[in-house]
C-alpha cells in the first residue's frame, strides 16, 4: 500500500503504474486492465476530454453500468480535476433531469441503453435526437448542460499527442482540497441529495477503513454494488486504487454468473450487503462453484462454516454518502470484545463522532441514545444548492439523522434513523434493537422492522424470514424473552425468503417501501386470505 498523503487520483495512478504495471487493477467478464494500462488509457482519455474543454472544476455526468470502462472514464476525468457526477442507471427520465439540474452538469457521458432505459431518448424530449448528438444541446430546463456524448463516442475519439502533455500539467495542478465527485444519496428515506467530496476527503475516508476491510495489494475484491453509489465507487474503485488491489466487477450480478466469476478470478474478498451474499449462498450448491479462495473478512454467508463468526461478533461497518462510506468499524477478520458485539465498531482515525439530543442538539453523555453527528477532514464539503449553514452545525458537525450511542469503550451502536424511531404510548422503540432480537431467534434468517399507523398510533411491525413451520405465536413468545412488551411487534409478516423486501439500487432496504409492504399486511389480516404462490407464507396481526 502506498502513502496516500498526496491524495489525488493522478498521483495514485502514476505510483501504481510504476510499482506494479502488470498487475490487474480492474477485471470484468470481457476486459482486464492492468495498472500500467490504466495509466496509459486514462491519460489518453483525459487528453480527449481536455480537447473538449474539460478541466479542473468542470462537472461531468456519467451514466453506465459497472465495467472496466466505467473505471477508466471516471478516473480519466478525476485525474485532470474534473468533477465526476455518476448517475444511477435506474433513474427515470424525470429523476435524471432533476439530478442534472441540481448538480449543474455541463457535460454528460451516457450509454445508449441499459435494462430498458434509453437515456438519450429520455433527454431528447421535444428537441429530438439530432439536437443531442450535435453536441450543442441547449435546454432551458438544463441551462448548464452543453454537451452529451455516448460512451462509444468517448472511447473512439482521437486526441493529439501534444494534448497529453497538457494532461500532465492539469493533473499536477489538482490539490487534495479540490472537489472530486458529486455523488447522490440513495434516497431510501428521503429525496436524494448531491453530496460534494474533495480528493483528500474521499481518499482519506477510504484509506482510514482499508485495514478494517482487510484490503491490501494482494486482495482480489468483488463488490456487487453499482459504482454510481459511494459503496461501489469508494469501497470498490478507490479502495482498490489506494491499496494497489485488483477489483472484479460485472454489469448485472446474477447468482450463476457471479459465482462463476468469483471462482474464475479466485476472488479473495467479497464485500457488500449481507443480503446479497446470502442470496449467492442459496445458489452456490446448485452452481457448484469453488469459492475456497475467499478469505476471512468476506461476508460470512459465502465462507466455509468453520470460518464464520458468531452472530454479532464482527463489526457492522457503518457509514453514509456524506462520510464517503464507512466511518467506523473493526478488523473484519476478528471478533470484537464481547461487550461490543452488535456494534458498528469504533470511529476511524480522523472522524470525530458525538451523540446529540435530536431536538436540542445538546451533546449527550456516554451510553445515551441520540443523533449521531460527525466532524473531521473526511466528511463532505457540502451539498448541492445548500449553504454551509444549512449543512453543518455552528461548531462544524454534520447531523446525520441516524440514531446511536457510544459505549465506555468507544464502540458505536446504531439504532436506526431518527425518522424511523417509533413512539409507542410515549415510549421509544428503535427498530434496530427489535431486528437484532428477532434475528437471534432460532429458525429466523432475517428480520426487518419499522412501524405502521394504527388507530391508537404507530405500531411496531416486522417482516421476518423464517422456516416455514414457524408461527407468529412462537416468534412473539421468543421476543418476550428479549424485549420489553411495548417493543414486541404487533404486526407480523412471515416470509419464506427476503425477495419481497423492497430495495433500492444498492440493495439497501427501501424504508418507505417496507412500511408500505407491512401496511398492506396489516390491512390484509382481517381477510385471512391464503398466500399466493411466491407470496409471503403467513400474515398475522394480533
Amino acid at each position: 500500500m502506498i502513502d496516500e498523503t498526496g491524495r489525488t487520483i493522478a498521483t495514485l495512478i502514476r505510483e501504481h503504474a510504476f510499482r506494479r504495471p502488470d498487475q490487474p487493477m480492474v477485471i470484468d467478464p470481457v476486459n482486464r486492465v492492468s495498472y500500467g494500462e490504466l495509466d496509459r488509457t486514462t491519460r489518453a482519455l483525459a487528453a480527449g476530454f481536455a480537447e473538449a474543454g474539460i478541466g479542473p472544476g468542470v462537472r461531468v455526468g456519467l451514466i453506465m453500468p459497472n465495467s472496466a470502462r466505467w473505471v477508466q472514464i471516471a478516473l480519466a476525468l478525476t485525474r485532470i480535476g474534473a468533477v465526476l457526477v455518476p448517475f444511477s442507471t435506474l433513474l427515470a427520465a424525470r429523476e435524471l433531469r432533476a439530478q442534472l439540474e441540481v448538480s449543474a452538469v455541463s457535460h454528460l457521458i451516457t450509454t445508449e441503453e441499459f435494462r430498458g432505459h434509453r437515456y438519450l431518448d429520455d433527454l431528447a424530449g421535444t428537441l429530438g435526437r439530432d439536437a443531442i448528438t450535435s453536441g450543442e444541446l441547449i435546454d432551458p430546463g438544463l441551462p448548464a448542460l452543453r454537451h452529451i456524448w455516448t460512451v462509444d463516442d468517448v472511447l473512439a475519439a482521437g486526441r493529439s499527442p501534444d494534448t497529453e502533455k497538457v494532461v500532465d500539467a492539469l493533473s499536477d495542478s489538482v490539490t487534495p482540497g479540490d472537489p472530486m465527485i458529486i455523488i447522490f444519496t440513495s434516497g431510501s428515506s428521503g429525496i436524494p441529495k448531491g453530496v460534494i467530496h474533495s480528493h483528500g476527503g474521499a481518499l482519506g475516508a477510504v484509506a482510514a477503513g482499508l485495514a478494517a476491510r482487510c484490503i491490501n495489494s494482494d486482495t482480489r475484491l468483488y463488490l456487487p454494488m453499482p459504482f454510481f453509489w459511494v459503496g461501489g465507487f469508494g469501497a470498490g474503485i478507490l479502495s482498490a486504487l489506494l491499496a494497489g488491489a485488483t477489483l472484479v466487477t460485472e454489469e448485472i450480478p446474477r447468482p450463476e454468473t457471479t459465482l462463476r466469476l468469483l471462482e474464475r478470478e479466485r476472488v479473495t474478498l467479497f464485500r457488500g450487503w449481507p443480503d446479497q451474499a446470502a442470496a449467492l449462498a442459496r445458489h452456490s450448491g446448485t452452481v457448484g462453484a469453488d469459492l475456497s479462495s475467499l478469505q476471512v473478512g468476506s461476508l460470512d454467508a459465502l465462507l466455509a462454516p468453520e470460518l464464520r463468526a458468531e452472530r454479532g461478533a464482527r463489526a457492522n461497518l457503518f457509514g453514509m454518502t456524506e462520510s464517503f462510506g464507512p466511518y467506523c468499524g473493526y478488523p473484519a477478520d476478528r471478533d470484537m470484545p464481547r461487550a461490543a458485539w452488535g456494534s458498528c465498531g469504533k470511529p476511524f482515525d480522523g472522524m470525530d463522532v458525538r451523540i446529540a439530543d435530536p431536538e436540542t442538539g445538546a451533546p449527550l453523555p456516554t451510553g445515551a441514545t441520540g443523533e449521531i453527528q460527525l466532524r473531521g477532514p473526511h466528511i463532505l464539503l457540502g451539498i448541492c444548492r445548500r449553504t454551509r449553514e444549512d449543512v453543518f452545525t455552528a461548531d462544524g458537525f454534520y447531523a446525520t439523522g441516524d440514531l446511536g450511542h457510544l459505549d465506555d469503550g468507544g464502540f458505536l451502536f446504531y439504532h436506526g434513523r431518527s425518522d424511523d424511531m417509533i413512539k409507542v404510548s410515549g415510549a421509544t422503540v428503535y427498530p434496530s434493537e427489535v431486528q437484532s432480537a428477532l434475528k437471534a431467534v432460532d429458525g429466523v434468517d432475517n428480520a426487518f422492522v419499522t412501524h405502521v399507523d394504527g388507530e391508537a398510533g404507530p405500531r411496531v411491525a416486522a417482516a421476518v424470514v423464517c422456516r416455514s413451520s414457524m408461527t407468529e405465536d412462537e416468534l412473539r413468545s421468543a421476543a418476550r424473552n428479549m424485549l420489553s412488551s411495548f417493543k414486541i411487534p404487533s404486526v407480523w409478516l412471515l416470509l419464506d425468503s427476503d425477495d419481497p423486501i423492497p430495495r433500492g439500487g444498492t440493495g439497501k432496504v427501501d424504508a418507505r417501501g417496507l412500511r408500505e409492504l407491512l401496511t398492506r399486511a396489516h390491512t390484509a389480516t382481517g381477510d385471512r386470505q391464503p398466500a399466493a404462490a411466491g407470496a409471503p407464507t403467513r400474515i398475522g396481526d394480533r
